[in-house]
């Protein structure tokens, strides 16, 4: 546990540029972390937010730009919508990924065909570019 406060004090004095973690209030082993980056137009609410993924991500609706195939993002825009569904969306993209609507083709195509491979690999991917490990 020891280790874990160090670790959690160092990452507060020394934040990782575009990815925000912050240790949970009630668990110190669970952390919110953020690595997106969400910008509101000039338009805003009648055009949807700008949102790209900062840290790399291995996802089939995630291009290597950090661009996010996501309708609400798109012609599915209401001015009703708000920050807080589009950050839910993305949350729910992230959990359910949609190999048939890809922006990756090469990683909806590994989806496809062996989705245990697919999910290993983002999982090797978050450990090195959003952990650093």
């Amino acid at each position: 546990m020891i280790a874990i406060v160090m670790e959690t004090q160092r990452l507060m004095a020394e934040p990782v540029p575009g990815i925000s973690a912050v240790p949970d209030e009630t668990n110190a082993r669970y952390f919110h972390v953020v690595v997106a980056e969400l910008f509101l137009p000039e338009e805003y609410p009648m055009s949807a937010p700008k949102v790209r993924f900062m840290t790399k991500i291995y996802h089939p609706n995630i291009d290597k730009l950090g661009r996010i195939c996501l309708d609400i993002l798109k012609d599915k825009w209401s001015p009703a919508l708000q920050i807080r569904t589009v950050l839910l969306s993305i949350q729910a993209l992230l959990s359910a990924p949609n190999p048939d609507d890809p922006l990756a083709n090469d990683v909806a195509e590994l989806w496809k065909v062996n989705e245990s491979e697919a999910i290993r690999i983002a999982r090797e991917w978050t450990r090195t570019y959003a952990m650093g490990n």
